[in-house]
């Protein structure tokens, strides 16, 4: 009966999810949101989502725990995608400020929230707890938001994306902690069992241990960060590139490494999401990473719908009512009390209060690793599931907050300007932000496929001068290319986009891929960009002319005179003479 409850479970949790998410999307709520909801609505108010609830037998709990199995998957893939995203090269120019606001605001936040927390009468391990779980800002949500917005390359948004990735190697620092706490938290019970002075002293000696295992777990932790990083750099290219004909094939090794990194973290006394981090950010440093974060991505998103579905199940709404007045007291102090650091310590930099402001507002919520946190304080039985209903109700408050508060900074600094309540922050004269335009590249040439005919484009046209992009899904054909590059798949929007296709003024497919170009020639006539495409066969030709594209390049009929009249009808001066 245990694999019922679970098909009926999955089944409750697939259709509560897609059900709030389609609400949700209308009201510009973040997934996050969505799914605990869904989780509250199966959990407390239906009761559909708990052990037992479906057929009553004792095997129904198994099918639970099989349940709370597949959401940790979710849980290693969400840090896997977090650790792709950590590449130092994106946020070169804005580091200083990106480790000084990060390691700024988690000193501030872990301290406020861990006094307030204690004056609001949590204890002492609790107040570690919740105050951990408010440090934290959420990278999917954030992110999500900015991309919507078209704003994830301005330089405010760089500068958030520059905090994050210092907070997510924080991350690392605390769950190499809780690894060392889970020791010392069986030490201290196991000590607690005897009695009298006996009992003290083995639990006086057992927080020693403990106290040496959380050393031990850091050191560990190191070793396998030299080594994955030594890795990198001197095997992960070469294994790669056995594959690297084959965007599929690379995903599965790429996960496959992710467990292989997994299993390695359990073995060493780590937690397992240290061992999926540090895989995505050994594969965060190779050109890949764009590419393999997009084919994770719709499998991440399943398994986090389980896991914060299942975790909305969990809340209780007695217990969150009995703390409504520590939620609000709480969730006011991450949406002001974070921002009000943030400015402080961005203007200090140089920067203007107009981008310091955005940067604010932006990090101001609680991140998705928060309930990662707190629940895995609950299974380890060192906190109860009041902490967890609260910090919930405060991740739903403080996320949804900070979507609108996003969304609407324009408006939202206008007003705080217009009534003074900036003035305290200082006001550089100009830190050259782009934060009312796009970072992305405009008026330049696309060239995607780069074969011998593509990589001939590439070079001739930056020869004359022109800015031109070069797309591929290997990285091989892009080594030694002049101009910029980028490694995707042109079937993805995401690719397009990146590429800032809408901008170009001229786009070229080299591929021999019928379908690729088909759907590349029917994207650039959405956007109104004139497009060439690679006529490599007599039987794709005539489909792609009656397709109204611009010019076809027939490689077997003056393919160099056509080039020509393409080119001076963009305003492209080249001449195509071999």
């Amino acid at each position: 009966m245990s694999g019922l409850y679970f098909l009926q479970s999955i089944g409750l949790i697939v259709l509560a999810a897609a059900a709030v998410s389609l609400i949700g999307r209308k009201l510009q709520v973040p997934s996050i949101v969505s799914y605990l909801v869904a989780g509250l609505i199966l959990g407390p108010v239906l009761g559909l989502l708990t052990p037992g609830a479906m057929d009553g037998s004792a095997d129904a709990a198994s099918g639970g725990a099989t349940l709370e199995r597949i959401s940790e998957i979710g849980i290693v893939l969400l840090l896997f995608l977090v650790g792709l995203e950590l590449s130092l090269k994106e946020i070169r120019g804005v580091g200083l400020v990106a480790v000084a606001a990060g390691l700024g605001q988690v000193v501030f936040t872990a301290a406020g929230g861990f006094l307030l927390s204690w004056v609001l009468g949590f204890t002492v391990i609790e107040a570690l707890f919740i105050s951990t779980a408010l440090t934290f800002s959420s990278t999917v949500v954030v992110v999500k938001v900015l991309d919507q917005k078209g704003e994830l390359k301005n330089l405010y948004g760089r500068i958030a994306v520059g905090i994050f990735l210092v907070q997510d190697m924080v991350v690392i620092a605390v769950l190499t902690v809780l690894a060392g706490l889970g020791s010392l938290e069986g030490a201290v019970q196991a000590g607690e069992g005897g009695e009298g002075v006996e009992g003290a002293a083995e639990a006086s000696i057992s927080v020693g241990e403990g106290i040496a295992a959380v050393s031990v777990a850091f050191a560990s932790m190191a070793g396998l960060l030299v080594a994955v990083l030594l890795a990198s750099k001197f095997v992960l290219p070469w294994l790669f590139g056995l594959v690297a004909r084959s965007p599929r094939a690379a995903m599965v090794w790429s996960l496959a490494w992710c467990f292989v990194l997994v299993e390695v973290a359990h073995l060493l006394g780590l937690s397992i999401e240290i061992g999926s981090f540090l895989a995505g950010l050994s594969l965060a440093q190779m050109p890949r990473r764009h590419d393999l974060r997009r084919r994770v991505h719709p499998l991440m998103n399943f398994f986090i719908a389980v896991f914060f579905v299942t975790l909305g199940s969990k809340m209780d709404f007695g217990e969150a009512a009995a703390e409504w007045q520590a939620a609000v007291v709480l969730s006011l102090f991450v949406l002001i009390g974070n921002p009000l650091i943030f400015m402080f310590i961005i203007t200090r930099f140089g920067y203007t209060r107009r981008t310091s402001f955005y940067t604010s507002v932006t990090v101001a919520q609680i991140s998705e690793f928060s309930f990662i946190f707190i629940a895995m304080g609950l299974s380890m039985g060192m906190i109860g599931t009041q902490i967890n209903s609260m910090v919930a109700v405060v991740g739903l408050v403080t996320i949804v907050s900070s979507v609108y508060l996003i969304l609407y900074n324009r408006q939202l600094y206008e007003l705080c300007e217009r009534i003074g309540l900036l003035r305290f922050f200082r006001d550089a004269e100009s830190d050259g932000s782009d934060d009312d335009g796009k970072l992305e590249l405009q008026g330049h040439i696309v060239v995607v496929g780069m074969n011998a005919l593509g990589r001939s484009l590439v070079k001739r046209l930056v020869e004359r001068g022109e800015t031109v992009l070069a797309i591929d899904t290997d990285p091989g054909k892009l080594a030694g290319l002049p101009g910029e590059h980028r490694l995707g798949d042109i079937s993805y929007m995401d690719t397009l986009s990146e590429a800032g296709l809408a901008e170009a003024k001229l786009a070229i497919s080299a591929l021999k891929i019928e379908e690729a170009n088909r759907m590349f020639v029917h994207r650039c006539r959405l956007l109104g960009v004139p497009v060439a495409v690679h006529g490599f066969d007599r039987s794709v030709i005539d489909d792609l002319e009656r397709m109204e594209l611009a010019y076809l390049i027939d490689s077997k009929k003056a393919a160099d005179e056509r080039l020509e009249e393409l080119f001076a009808s963009a305003g492209v001066e080249l001449s195509c003479s071999k």
